[in-house]
């Protein structure tokens, strides 16, 4: 099917999802499992990643100020924009993307080619609803939390290393940490959040839904509806960043 093929009958499933829910309390209850599952299950990962990230950020920065004339709390400063403004929000989503977005084609992908949405359908329940929607509420109320917690986590990889190296004294990362600091910058990453938390959720779901043959075709979904995702992820970020920032 053509690009625009596939963008029309994405667009088409996720109306349907929304148009007709299924009932609140099967809603509700999904929603809950999904947020354990999609969110809680990610946190492992997200915690080691970020924290190693924020040292290798301070590291890079601090190994690159070699000039007498640039402060070194300028170390603790850059580092505190790279984590909140692109790593903490946009790589974390595109990892999310691999992570989350495989496991939810495959779930759903492993559901068609058994036939147990054909079932759901004869049941009279709105499959697209029931399998798609409280994957995309609870990653779109859990990732916020996560974010935040990968902001934390790897300023914190930043501090260790000013613990435990001679790249930049504590007091100077802590201070290039506070100096100037806009809370619009988590805000603007949080609404990058919020949008991609959607798209690692939506996109990966609408493979699965639509693939047709066996456990081969459930792979090769798999693997489009990641591509697919983190594409999507980089073009949202850029007109995010465009429209919020310049």
């Amino acid at each position: 099917m053509s690009f625009f093929g596939k963008t029309g009958e994405y667009f088409i499933l996720i109306g349907r999802a929304f148009q007709r829910p299924t009932k609140r309390s099967l809603i509700w209850r999904e929603v809950v499992k999904e947020m354990d599952s999609l969110g809680l299950g990610s946190f492992g990962i997200i915690t080691i990643i970020s924290v190693f990230m924020g040292a290798v950020i301070t590291l890079q920065t601090a190994s690159n100020i070699d000039s007498a004339l640039i402060p070194a709390y300028t170390v603790g400063f850059t580092a505190r924009q790279s984590i909140i403004l692109e790593f903490s929000p946009t790589i974390i989503a595109l990892i999310l993307a691999g992570k989350v977005g495989s496991n939810i084609t495959s779930e759903i992908g492993l559901m068609r080619v058994t036939e147990q949405i054909d079932a759901l359908e004869i049941m009279g329940i709105n499959s697209a609803s029931f399998l798609i929607i409280p994957k995309i509420i609870a990653a779109v109320v859990i990732n916020p939390f996560l974010i935040i917690w990968s902001m934390f986590i790897g300023m914190y990889g930043g501090y260790l290393v000013a613990m435990f190296s001679s790249a930049i004294t504590p007091e100077a990362y802590v201070y290039g940490a506070q100096f100037d600091f806009d809370f619009f910058s988590v805000t603007y990453a949080l609404i990058k959040t919020v949008f991609f938390a959607f798209i690692i959720t939506s996109i990966p779901a609408f493979f699965g839904y639509t693939v047709r043959g066996g456990a081969l075709a459930v792979g090769k979904a798999s693997t489009q509806g990641v591509v697919a995702s983190s594409i999507v992820i980089l073009i949202v970020n850029y007109l995010i960043t465009q429209v919020l920032l310049i």
